[in-house]
């Protein structure tokens, strides 16, 4: 996980160098419609976000895949664990621990207010 920090907006003109893979699920924090605004100068997105800091509540979590029980899991969070929420849809929660992941839904329950 990287260090949780603040993060800029990039300055000037935006642009692609040429095609870029897309990252694995679970991994970088970008999906179809929206990413994490520290990778506006790698990833084109629709939408960049800056990340609201939230932690996880007293009892660990597991980060999943996709919005629903059940889901595959992405990997465990211990309490306490700095989340950055990227999108709130429902009851659930987009987000990471960082803009190099892992990256993945919680129920917005299981954080902190």
């Amino acid at each position: 996980m990287t260090k949780i920090g603040d993060y800029e907006i990039p300055q000037g003109q935006l642009s692609l160098s040429g095609p870029v893979a897309r990252p694995a699920t679970g991994t970088l924090p970008i999906r179809g419609d929206l990413a994490h605004i520290a990778l506006a100068e790698h990833y084109l997105c629709a939408h960049y976000v800056v990340p609201q800091q939230r932690r996880v509540g007293a009892e660990k979590v597991t980060l999943l895949c996709q919005s629903r029980e059940g889901a595959d899991a992405v990997t465990t969070l211990a309490a306490g664990t700095t989340f950055e929420a990227l999108d709130y849809a429902g009851d659930w929660c987009w987000g990471c621990c960082g803009p190099q992941g892992p990256t993945g839904y919680v129920l917005i329950s299981q954080l902190e207010a």
